[in-house]
């Protein structure tokens, strides 16, 4: 199931709202500040962030900045007491996917946290299939028929990327964050390397295939 990150400097909300995204099945970490969500964020593999505006240390407004930058396509969800328009309208140009004011319909939450989940592809199983090769992000295991092997992690969540949003480019830039994290100081040649591998494991037994968009990046597309 997804990992969901929920940040608020309420232990009380915090509490309450990782109770009925486990009783939902999902898999929860919670924050109590800005600065801590951004931190787990960049070591732990996250789905979806909830996150509250008011919060000390780095507050809504700039956590959802920080992630937005790091990761495009990472669902957000702001759920604070703050309820003027002009909020609401900087929390949606800021990047967040979607706003729910306190006090909140616990039920209400959990509904819009799965059509996140569904927007942006992220199934609730957390497998994507390729044709003939199915990926499994709980097990990070490459299925074909009745033959399971694992791959190196980087070279699973790099493929498990682009696999999401097949035909999608992504820049090199949004690779090494998005997959290595924003405080990754090596050369980005590693992506080429990682690439490389991932033909030369796929080559003869898939009906995907990884393109170079020259002077872009990379994306993946799904033979016929």
């Amino acid at each position: 199931m997804p990992t969901i990150l929920v940040a608020d400097d309420d232990a009380n909300i915090r509490k309450l709202v990782c109770l009925f995204l486990r009783n939902d099945g999902f898999t929860t970490i919670n924050a109590a500040d800005g600065k801590e969500a951004l931190a787990i964020y960049t070591s732990t593999p996250v789905d979806l962030v909830i996150l509250d505006i008011m919060m000390p240390v780095m507050d809504g407004w700039a956590l959802c900045e920080e992630l937005r930058r790091a990761n495009p396509d990472l669902p957000l969800l702001m759920l604070t007491a703050r309820n003027e328009t002009w909020e609401k309208v900087q929390a949606f140009q800021l990047g967040t996917d979607d706003y729910m004011t306190k006090p909140f319909d616990p039920l209400e939450l959990m509904a819009r946290v799965k059509a996140l989940l569904k927007r942006y592809r992220i199934g609730l199983t957390q497998t994507i299939q390729l044709g003939n090769v199915i990926l499994n992000r709980q097990t990070y295991k490459v299925m074909r028929g009745t033959e399971s092997f694992t791959l190196p992690l980087k070279e699973f969540e790099l493929l498990y990327k682009l696999a999401g949003l097949p035909g999608q480019v992504y820049t090199r830039e949004q690779i090494i964050q998005q997959v290595w994290g924003i405080n990754y100081t090596g050369d980005d040649r590693t992506i080429d390397v990682h690439i490389k591998r991932l033909r030369e494991r796929f080559a003869a037994i898939s009906d995907f295939r990884i393109e170079t968009v020259r002077g872009l990046g990379y994306r993946l597309e799904v033979q016929e």
